[in-house]
C-alpha cells in the first residue's frame, strides 16, 4: 500500500511540473522522486504522468488522483494536530490573495473555520504589489501572492506554497503544435508587463526567441483566457493551480519545455505577527491542498 510520503511527493511533482523541482520541495534526490513515482504507479496499476522532455504533466489518471491525494494529506495533517491544545484558536484575522489564488485561500479558511469556530476570517483580493504593501503596513495579517525573487524586506517572512508552470493557451481550432509558429501566426494577448507575471511572460518569449504580433495587454488571467476561447488570439500565461484549463474543450494548453521559470506563489506575513499561530495554520491548510 502506498505511504503518505509517496502522495506528498506526488503532490510536489504535480505542483512543480518536474522531478527536479519536486526533489527540492521534498528534500529528496531526483532519482528518489522518480523511484517513488514509479512505485506509486505500480501500486495503483496505472500511469499518472505524461512526460514532455523535462516537463512532467498529470495525465487523466493523475488529475483524477489529485483531489484524493490532497484530501488524504489534509486528513493526515488533522490527525497530527495536538488534541490536548488548551483552547481553540479565535480572533479576527485579515487575509488577502491575488484573484487566481483566492479559491485556494477560501478553501483553507473554511476548513480552518470548521475546526475553530471562534475565528473571524476576512478575505480580500488585490494585486501582489498592493498585498505586500498592505501586509507591511499591518492592514493585512498575511497574503497569498506572486513572489518577486528580487524582493527582500527584513520585516516580512515568506513561505513558498507552489509553482505555476508557464504554458501557451490557444483556441481549439488551432491545429499547429509548434509553439513558435503559433506565436508568429496568431495575435498575441499579453499579460500586463508592469506585473511580475508579465515579466515572466516576457522572459519566456525571449527564451523562445520569438516576437509575437501584439494585440492586447490585460491584467487578468481569466479575461485573457476568455479572449483565447473566443479565438481572438493566443497567450503565454502561468497555469493557475485552481483552473480547469486542461479540461476546457474551448482551450488548448501546450506545455513550454523552454520555460525554465515558473510563477512562484507564496504566503507572506509580518515577521513578528501577533497572530502567527493562526497564520501558520492557514499556511498548513494551503500546503495540505497539494503540498506546493
Amino acid at each position: 500500500m502506498s505511504s503518505i510520503r509517496l502522495f506528498r511527493t506526488f503532490l510536489a511533482v504535480a505542483a512543480e511540473g518536474s522531478f527536479t523541482g519536486a526533489a527540492h520541495r521534498v528534500a529528496l534526490t531526483q532519482a528518489a522522486v522518480g523511484l517513488q513515482m514509479r512505485t506509486l504507479e505500480d501500486d495503483l496499476k496505472r500511469k499518472l504522468f505524461t512526460r514532455e522532455g523535462k516537463v512532467v504533466v498529470l495525465n487523466d489518471h493523475g488529475r483524477a488522483l489529485l483531489p484524493l491525494a490532497r484530501q488524504m494529506i489534509s486528513l493526515y495533517g488533522q490527525m497530527l494536530e495536538n488534541p490536548d491544545a488548551p483552547e481553540p484558536m479565535s480572533g479576527t484575522v485579515h487575509l488577502g490573495a491575488i484573484v487566481s489564488a483566492l479559491p485556494r485561500l477560501l478553501r483553507a479558511t473554511l476548513s480552518l473555520k470548521q475546526r475553530h469556530p471562534g475565528l473571524d476570517l476576512h478575505v480580500s483580493a488585490a494585486k501582489s504589489a498592493e498585498l505586500v504593501a498592505q501586509v507591511d503596513a499591518g492592514k493585512l495579517d498575511c497574503a497569498v501572492l506572486v513572489r518577486d525573487p528580487g524582493q527582500s524586506q527584513p520585516t516580512l517572512v515568506w513561505q513558498s506554497l507552489y509553482a505555476e508552470p508557464m504554458a501557451l493557451i490557444a483556441p481549439p481550432d488551432s491545429r499547429e503544435t509548434n509553439i513558435k509558429v503559433l506565436l508568429e501566426h496568431y495575435p498575441f494577448i499579453r499579460f500586463d508587463r508592469q506585473e511580475q507575471t508579465g515579466q515572466l511572460v516576457e522572459r519566456t518569449l525571449r527564451r523562445l526567441r520569438v516576437r509575437p504580433s501584439e494585440f492586447l495587454e490585460l491584467n487578468s488571467l481569466e479575461a485573457i483566457a476568455d479572449l483565447v476561447r473566443s479565438s481572438l488570439g493566443v497567450s503565454i500565461l502561468p497555469l493557475p493551480r485552481a483552473s480547469a484549463w486542461h479540461q476546457d474543450p474551448r482551450l488548448r494548453v501546450l506545455a513550454i519545455p523552454a520555460a525554465t521559470e515558473a510563477r512562484q506563489i507564496a504566503l507572506v506575513r509580518w515577521r513578528d505577527a501577533a497572530k502567527s499561530a493562526v497564520i501558520q495554520a492557514v499556511g498548513r491548510e494551503l500546503m495540505a491542498q497539494d503540498m506546493a
